[in-house]
């Protein structure tokens, strides 16, 4: 498969996990980088082409297990310039494929570790997922309503932001670093630990005083008039974001809203209850797209609130080409974009151990080497990986 991108020439082992991990090999896939997945023989679940977070990168089929299976693993990481995991704290030490034996055999190997909580704390060796890394952040508490209390902002936080998009960050850093010292380094990032990352500019409020703690109180928790969504008419929401003065106005303007409270008193807190009642009884009285359509090429900050099909034909998204459709599967472009050497998406997902063989003689195997491995069990080409053979290495 031919690779285009920023990271063409840098090469990395991925071991299989869920959420965070696979992102960021995604996106290290999808600026060039050459990400080979170590799967596990018979995990194949309902995998098809379009499982995005895959996509990229070729699969072998390696039972960790089995005897020999960390020789082979190490012969791989020895030409590596990355290393992902997600295990467990100790797992890919009990392999023998922890940091100091693979640094001592690489020391360039940028050595990436996702976990929940870190490597070390009290936590570590804790079962969980985003909703529960993000729950002791802070930011969990923030989200959701006064009546029902704290709703789950999806898995974006704590997996894909905090998790995912900070190994990525910590990689990237360090491949900078080794450039200059030749020297690679262990990345340790903790879903927790990323995602009150994310949150700097709500502590920067924390610190002045200006964050309450009950929900929709805030500027970005629903509670200012115009910082969140309104349901139409027909049933469909859009969103506001007018924040400053100057876009307030502008949207009221547009509208036809004639109400002097809600031009003068909008950061009055005491207030926004009532604002924001006045603003839902006035939004029921058109259909969204007639209040998006008042708005459209201003700086109002109106918005509708689509649903995935909807995203993927927005006028913004189509001009952008910011979807592709991969092997029958619409998805998310690499982003961001770049101007000489833009990134791609090199091939649909594999299957597990769909390119076994091929990896194997890649790294330089011989025929025979990779017919002993496969007879003994160690390695599987997807022909012949079946499923609900392999359990869990936590």
């Amino acid at each position: 498969m031919e690779r285009f991108g920023p990271l063409k020439g840098i090469t990395a082992v991925e071991f299989v996990g869920v959420g965070p991990g696979p992102f960021a090999a995604m996106w290290l896939a999808d600026m060039g980088a050459e990400v080979v997945r170590i799967d596990r023989p018979g995990q194949r679940w309902n995998q098809t082409r379009g499982d995005i977070l895959n996509r990229g990168r070729r699969s072998m089929a390696l039972d960790l297990k089995a005897p020999g299976a960390t020789d082979v693993a190490l012969r791989m990481i020895d030409k590596a310039d990355i290393l992902l995991e997600g295990y467990r704290p100790g797992v890919m030490e009990r392999l023998g494929l922890g940091p100091e034996t693979c640094l001592a055999r690489n020391p360039r190997l940028v050595y990436g570790r996702m976990t929940g909580w870190g490597q070390d704390g009290p936590r570590r060796m804790e079962a969980g997922h985003d909703i529960n890394y993000i729950a002791t952040t802070g930011i969990l508490a923030t989200v959701g309503t006064q009546e029902h209390g704290p709703v789950p902002p999806l898995n974006l936080v704590g997996d894909f932001g905090g998790g995912g998009l900070l190994l990525v960050a910590g990689i990237l850093a360090a491949l900078v670093e080794r450039s200059t010292s030749g020297q690679g380094q262990v990345v340790d990032a903790a879903m927790s630990e990323g995602s009150s990352l994310l949150a700097s500019m709500i502590w920067s409020y924390h610190n002045k005083g200006l964050w309450r703690p009950e929900r929709e109180a805030n500027i970005f928790d629903g509670g200012a008039p115009y910082y969140r969504c309104y349901r139409c008419r027909d049933g469909k929401f859009v969103s506001l974001g007018a924040i400053e003065q100057q876009f307030w106005e502008q949207f009221l303007d547009l509208c036809g809203i004639d109400d002097e409270e809600l031009r003068t008193k909008r950061n009055d807190r005491t207030m926004w209850p009532e604002l924001r009642g006045r603003l839902e009884r006035i939004f029921l009285t058109r259909d969204s797209a007639e209040w998006c359509a008042l708005t459209e090429g201003s700086d109002a900050c109106l918005t509708p609130v689509l649903g995935f099909n909807e995203a993927a034909r927005d006028k913004q998204a189509v001009a952008r080409e910011a979807f592709v459709d991969i092997g029958g599967a619409l998805q998310p472009a690499p982003a961001p974009r770049f101007g000489r050497t833009p990134g791609s998406v090199a091939s649909p997902s594999p299957f597990v151990g769909e390119q076994t063989r091929e990896v194997l003689a890649d790294m330089g195997f011989s025929a025979d080497e990779i017919a002993d491995l496969e007879q003994r069990g160690v390695v599987r080409h997807e022909d012949d990986v079946q499923a609900g053979e392999a359990g869990p290495l936590e």
